[in-house]
């Protein structure tokens, strides 16, 4: 028999002395009696919980609201046990509910975790995945968990008890899915600092499938730029001033490797392109989702790709004009969601196809004006407000079921302003456009309609029923005003003094 120093167990060899073999086996030794006093620890404090919740449920026996009378009974208890355990109460409460569970309802498991045949993390898998499985089969679940974990790490035996979940469940697991996979949906969960969560619910195996090809491609990336930046060492490797070397073999050669692509989609180099695995991948799902076509495409026809690959990505985005000329870097508007970082908002800017200028109020921040087609949802109440009904000539159909007309038609240069809007019925909307009527508006949103014949009618913007109005009390000295509501056409009269402002 050979010595450690025989077999090389000199200082410094990383094998160790037969004096750090026996130090070894002492701890090894203190170690599997810490780990027997700590299971026994373990397993007492989880009967001292369980118990704890059954005091709670006794307490409340016989009270009127018996539902929260035990959640009452369980706030207190877990209240007293939160200082001796050195935890909040909510969190106490957590833990006497999951050790009543288990003890009530996986005595195998507590048996074979008393006896030392499983660990503190094999009850913890058990207990998890066992709510898969109907009471009726519970016990026999616990059986071949308990035999599947004997000798094996508790991360092993995870996926091994949920498929043996899965088989004792009465139902099929194809049933299941089925009804599962009908939820499927795709949320956009805000975060901070202008970023957030885009959170997609799919099948398991569609999950993986797409979290493996954005690895797989990001890697290809990845590996592109370790051999483009090779190439470029070694072009440098010869060059007189290395630094300006590297820069014209970057420019010229594309990193100097022949045929090689060293460019990124979007045709940018991988000159100073440091992204981690993680960036990339999510540069690749942006990608993929902005740009790509979807392989399933119910629009396509055996002649050519269908209209989903050409639908693009639509988002509002709200900035100050010094934020787009560069003198802000105030944050941007993402309409419905969060702020946009001013540099972010600036390219979306610079590759917008087109772009609408709004003026708002200098104090409340409403949209006054909007140099668009589509007019803002404060010209709309205000247009509704004012016209009250179609404004055709005789026509009262009620504005909220009207179509709002541009007088002078935005093709024709015609602005998106409450000057050059009215509300008109779909009928006389298609009357004003299909035939020889004309319209043009004046101040104040009067319409001067012309007919075929050239018979001219003048439609006033209706008066409101009722306003506001300032009257002098009765009584009064002629120094004081009320401001009221009086119906249109009531008499209203106004004596301003010097100490009174002029309505």
């Amino acid at each position: 028999m050979y010595s450690n120093d025989e077999l090389g167990g000199r200082p410094g060899s990383g094998m160790g002395s037969d004096g750090d073999v026996d130090a070894l086996a002492v701890l090894v030794a203190d170690a599997e009696g810490a780990a027997d006093a700590a299971r026994l620890a373990q397993i007492r404090e989880v009967r001292v919980l369980a118990a704890a919740g059954v005091l709670a449920e006794k307490q409340a026996v016989g009270a009127s609201e018996k539902v929260k009378a035990r959640e009452m009974a369980l706030r207190g208890i877990a209240a007293e046990l939160a200082g001796v355990f050195v935890a909040t109460d909510r969190t106490l409460q957590r833990r006497i509910d999951e050790a009543r569970d288990l003890v009530e309802n996986y005595p195998v498991t507590m048996a074979a975790w008393e006896v030392g045949r499983i660990v503190r993390g094999h009850v913890r898998v058990i207990q998890e995945v066992g709510c898969l499985v109907p009471v009726e089969g519970r016990a026999e679940f616990e059986r071949v968990a308990i035999e599947r974990c004997e000798g094996e790490r508790p991360n092993r035996v995870r996926d091994a008890l949920r498929m043996i979940a899965e088989r004792m469940h009465p139902r099929t697991f194809t049933e299941r899915h089925e009804e599962a996979a009908a939820g499927r949906c795709v949320w956009v969960q805000a975060g901070a600092d202008g970023m957030s969560d885009l959170i997609a619910t799919l099948p398991t195996v569609i999950a993986d499938g797409i979290v493996d090809r954005l690895t797989r491609q990001a890697r290809e990336i990845i590996n592109a730029r370790a051999q483009a930046e090779a190439a470029g060492v070694d072009a440098r490797a010869d060059a007189p001033d290395a630094r300006a070397e590297a820069r014209d073999v970057r420019a010229d050669t594309n990193g100097g490797a022949p045929g090689a692509d060293t460019t990124i989609r979007d045709g940018s180099s991988f000159v100073d392109d440091a992204r981690t695995i993680d960036q990339v991948r999510a540069d690749v799902l942006s990608d993929l989702l902005l740009a790509g076509t979807p392989a399933l495409d119910p629009t396509g026809t055996g002649d050519g790709n269908g209209t989903l690959g050409a639908i693009r990505a639509h988002v509002q985005v709200a900035m100050s004009a010094l934020t787009l000329m560069g003198q802000d870097d105030g944050p941007a508007d993402l309409a419905g969601r969060s702020p946009v970082d001013a540099t972010t908002a600036r390219e979306l800017a610079g590759n917008a196809t087109s772009w609408d200028r709004l003026l708002t109020h200098p104090v409340t921040g409403t949209v006054l004006e909007c140099d668009s087609y589509r007019p803002t949802a404060a010209m709309v109440r205000l247009l509704r407000a004012r016209d009250r009904h179609c404004r055709f000539p005789g026509c009262r159909q009620p504005a909220i079921r009207c179509e709002l007309d541009h007088t002078i038609a935005a093709s024709d240069g015609g602005a998106t302003h409450v000057c050059n809007l009215a509300n008109l019925c779909k009928r006389h909307h298609d009357v004003k456009h299909h035939t020889r009527w004309r319209v043009r508006q004046l101040a104040g949103g009067r319409l001067i309609w012309t007919s075929p014949t050239g018979r001219v009618y003048r439609e006033d913007a209706p008066p409101p029923l009722v306003a506001f109005t300032v009257t002098e009390p009765p009584g009064g000295d002629g120094r004081h005003s009320v401001l009221h509501a009086a119906p249109t056409g009531s008499v209203a009269v106004a004596r301003p003094t010097p100490s009174a402002p002029t309505f």
